[in-house]
This record gives C-alpha cells, structure tokens and sequence, in this order.
C-alpha cells in the first residue's frame, strides 16, 4: 500500500485499512474468531475496492456523498 494519500478521501481509507489491518492481528491469537475475521477481511476489501475507484478516477470520485457519485453523474451503488 502506498503511504502518501493523494486526497482527503484515500487518507481516510488508508487510516481505515490500517485500522483494520490491526484490529486482524490483534484477534490472530483469539479462538473461534474465523467469522469475525472472514467479515473484517471482507470490509478491508471494500475499503480496497473504494480506494481503487479513487485512484482511477481521481478527483472525479468522491466519498463525501452517501451516493460516491464523481463529478460526471457516475453514482457506484452498494
């Protein structure tokens, strides 16, 4: 993963991966915590997935709405 967010919108995502990725190694040594971490690892991947929709679409894709609509009317629904 890339350190240097390019806009306000990837530097909450990055902050929120990474907060997952330590809430993951933090019940790593928990038992019987393979749904929770199989819900956590599914949440990081929307993150990710959020994260390369900023990348390609730049300043056009914004995460401020509830409808992550871009500059061009293109609405991503969840």
């Amino acid at each position: 993963m890339i350190d240097e967010p390019g806009s306000p919108d990837c530097r909450l995502v990055i902050d929120a991966k990474r907060s997952l990725e330590e809430v993951l190694r933090i019940i790593d040594g928990l038992p019987h915590t393979d749904h929770i971490r199989r819900q956590l690892l599914s949440v990081y991947n929307q993150l990710e997935g959020m994260h390369d929709l900023k990348r390609a679409g730049g300043s056009g894709v914004s995460f401020r709405s509830s409808d992550w609509c871009s500059k061009t009317g293109y609405v991503i629904e969840s």
